[in-house]
């Protein structure tokens, strides 16, 4: 305990000095290093005290959404909930959120933990502290240089599945994720979400997988905590659960996000608040939530730019990509795309070639940036998407597409470390919330 208490002590003055170097809100890397070096137990030793479950979210995409939604419905039915809510789904990123918190002798004081995990790290944190529950998401091809093949990603998730002690909630669509069920330990509780029969159609919109399409593919059905989703329009649902009582059907709700992959989202998030609530589980509560989320930083965030609207939209993979393309490139606005290739987007950009780009063919696209803006340019030729211009370097990219489409609606498709770049630039020019910044820092730090 005394050596979990120094290296709180120890990681959050390392935050505090990232903070004041520049560090923004205080996620880096080093405070985690810092306070693991001392106590390599140390995220085990701080969740120790949290009661009532630690969830993780994982899955190819919609991971940040997906968590901020749980966290925000779990939030509204009353508890006291951990998260890691800069978006760094590290190991170390998760030790340094915990650092930002008021800990008691090391040990965090919550209710439940929902912490959003890459796929591989996930089994890093699952080998310190096992996972009471696992939220899974889907798997697609992303990033090939540190995943390999998809089948690679799956295994992953079933290995986390694996190591989870009370109980998981799938992708019922999905089946590299509906397959884990059958790999499950006995006493391991399941819950599903997913569509509704009757829109299951509108999955080719989301995934190169649909499992409904195979022919030994048979859902299971739906159980009183299993959530299907109903789209209503293309922020608007309802989410049904197996049964008619309290807490059986959610919505209508209008989302404050576009598209369906948001709505799958919410459906996963609700499904999860239910598996864990059970009886305790409001309908209203899970609504009122669900209507005030905003998206995260840089997931189809609108920002003010100058009385025009901007929307940053992150995409990282030919699902996600597709995707993005589907909800947010049928409105006339003004379009720039910017790639990047850094460790964190993927060194390998070639799946750029597998998403089509026609839909953007009419308008075109005004501005290609990033390390690999010409990449990205050559590739919209291939599609005859007529480019009129191309920046390697962000910032200049930044004004000059601001400064050419000051009265016009713009949307900027951009990778991670692209995405973090021009959202500090954003946040610096019109004095937006901090990236990851939900509401302030609780008071009194104590170690």
């Amino acid at each position: 305990m005394l050596r979990t208490t120094i290296a709180a002590v120890a990681g959050k003055a390392a935050r505090r000095a990232a903070r004041l170097r520049g560090g923004g809100s205080g996620g880096s890397a080093l405070p985690g290093l810092v306070a693991e070096r001392i106590d390599p137990g140390f995220l085990a030793h701080a969740l120790a005290d949290v009661r009532d479950g630690i969830v993780v979210v994982s899955g190819t995409n919609g991971k940040t959404t997906t968590t901020k939604m749980l966290v925000a419905v779990l939030r509204a039915h009353g508890l006291t909930v951990f998260t890691n809510p800069t978006g760094s789904n590290f190991t170390r990123g998760v030790i340094s959120s915990l650092l930002g918190e008021r800990l008691q002798r090391g040990q965090l004081r919550a209710d439940v933990a929902v912490l959003e995990l890459d796929e591989a790290h996930a089994l890093h944190f699952a080998r310190a502290v096992a996972p009471t529950h696992a939220l899974l998401l889907n798997v697609a091809r992303d990033q090939l240089d540190r995943f390999a093949e998809i089948d690679h990603t799956a295994g992953l998730l079933t290995q986390l599945a694996g190591m989870t002690t009370q109980g998981v909630v799938l992708n019922r669509d999905d089946p590299f994720v509906n397959r884990i069920a059958t790999t499950l330990a006995p006493g391991v509780d399941v819950s599903w979400f997913g569509l509704d029969a009757s829109v299951t159609d509108r999955l080719g919109e989301l995934s190169e997988h649909d499992a409904r399409q195979q022919d030994d593919f048979v859902p299971p059905a739906p159980g009183e905590r299993d959530g299907l989703l109903t789209p209503l329009d293309e922020q608007q649902l309802r989410i049904d659960f197996g049964d008619a009582g309290e807490g059986g059907r959610v919505g209508p709700v209008q989302l404050r996000q576009r598209g369906l992959a948001a709505m799958i989202n919410a459906t996963a998030a609700a499904s999860m608040a239910r598996h864990l609530l059970g009886a305790d589980f409001r309908h209203e509560h899970t609504e009122r939530a669900l209507r005030t989320v905003a998206p995260p930083f840089g997931r189809g965030e609108v920002v003010d730019a100058d009385g025009t609207p901007l929307e940053l939209v992150l995409v990282k993979n030919p699902a996600g990509f597709t995707v993005a393309l589907g909800t947010y490139g049928s409105t006339p606005t003004a379009t720039m795309i910017a790639i990047n290739d850094d460790y964190a987007d993927g060194r390998d950009v070639s799946w750029l070639y597998d998403v089509s780009f026609e839909s953007l063919r009419e308008q075109g696209v005004a501005l290609t940036s990033g390390v690999r803006g010409w990449d990205m340019a050559l590739r919209l030729q291939y599609d005859d998407v007529p480019v009129a211009a191309t920046e390697t370097d962000l910032a200049r990219a930044l004004d000059t597409f601001l400064a050419d489409h000051r009265e016009e609606p713009k949307r900027i498709f951009c990778t991670y470390t692209a995405m973090l770049a021009l959202r500090r630039m954003l946040g610096e020019r019109y004095d937006l919330p901090e990236m990851g910044v939900d509401a302030p820092e609780t008071q009194g730090e104590q170690a």
